[in-house]
């Protein structure tokens, strides 16, 4: 499994369900990432070296749509099984892709704000790298959904580092600018910590509702403290059980059994439901 980081609550979520499908279906599983999500060379130079030890099936998350996709068809003209997960890639080879159906996760997003804020929304969104697939989807699910309302204004986009500290700065400097911002969108974990954060350091907890993407205890923390109104919660975990389990029927000759598209469930947590039980089992990564 090549992830796109190796750092956050998501992505250790997906490698514990990967972990449980490869102990219930006997392989071996390694698991790699670069350091940062925006590093897509150094996951091209992961897809060479494991199609080299030996992989069999690639389980890969793109960090750029189609600059990965060279380094996948070399793969998959090696005899390499390909499975994406959670951000797809340009490329004929992928057999399933397992993951959030994001332009809807996005419109999620967009009514989670219009359905808790009354009157004009002025809509500041925080994305992630640009060239990442679901990011771009999440975005463009949200921004339809803000125009079809009638009531909504997108003030500006911006896209920032898939990391806590940049992002709190480029929050701030969004929230400086553009002072009549009422709703923040921000799009994946380390956005969403780091707009929460913006939010705590000007004390505008209650001026601007903010509706991040999945959890970790930061997010959840500012769910209680007023900093996060909502979050749209991924099922991680499935992506990485899933992912797995998709890799072993394509080895053992059960490919046609296989989806072309598996899309795992999502919903919208906030201070009303975040002590349900569904809401606890969605917010909480799988140890």
């Amino acid at each position: 499994m090549i992830a796109k980081s190796t750092e956050t609550e998501f992505w250790l979520s997906v490698f514990a369900g990967a972990e449980a499908a490869a102990t219930e279906y006997n392989m071996k599983l390694n698991i790699v990432g670069p350091e940062t999500e925006e590093d897509y060379e150094t996951q091209n130079q992961m897809v060479t070296e494991t199609v080299e030890e030996g992989t069999e099936a690639l389980i890969f998350s793109a960090i750029h749509y189609d600059k990965n996709a060279e380094a996948i068809d070399a793969a998959a003209q090696s005899g390499v099984k390909i499975v994406a997960i959670d951000s797809n890639v340009d490329s004929d080879a992928v057999s399933t892709y397992i993951g959030t159906d994001n332009y809807a996760a996005g419109q999620m997003a967009a009514q989670a704000a219009l359905q808790r804020v009354e009157g004009e929304l002025n809509v500041g969104i925080i994305n992630y790298d640009i060239s990442s697939a679901n990011g771009q989807e999440r975005e463009q699910g949200a921004v339809d959904a803000l125009k079809e309302s009638g009531r909504a204004e997108i003030v500006s986009v911006i896209n920032t580092l898939a990391e806590a500290q940049q992002a709190q700065t480029d929050t701030d400097n969004l929230l400086e600018q553009h002072p009549e911002i009422n709703v923040l969108l921000a799009f994946n974990e380390p956005t969403s910590v780091g707009a929460a954060m913006a939010i705590q350091e000007r004390k505008c907890e209650d001026s601007i509702f903010l509706v991040g993407f999945d959890s970790n205890v930061a997010s959840v923390d500012g769910l209680q403290d007023g900093s996060v109104d909502a979050l749209i919660v991924q099922n991680p975990y499935a992506m990485g059980y899933l992912g797995v389990e998709s890799a072993y029927k394509l080895l053992n000759g059960q490919g046609d059994e296989l989806e072309k598209i598996v899309d795992t469930s999502t919903q919208i947590v906030d201070r009303e439901n975040l002590y349900t039980i569904d809401s606890q089992k969605a917010l909480f990564a799988f140890e």
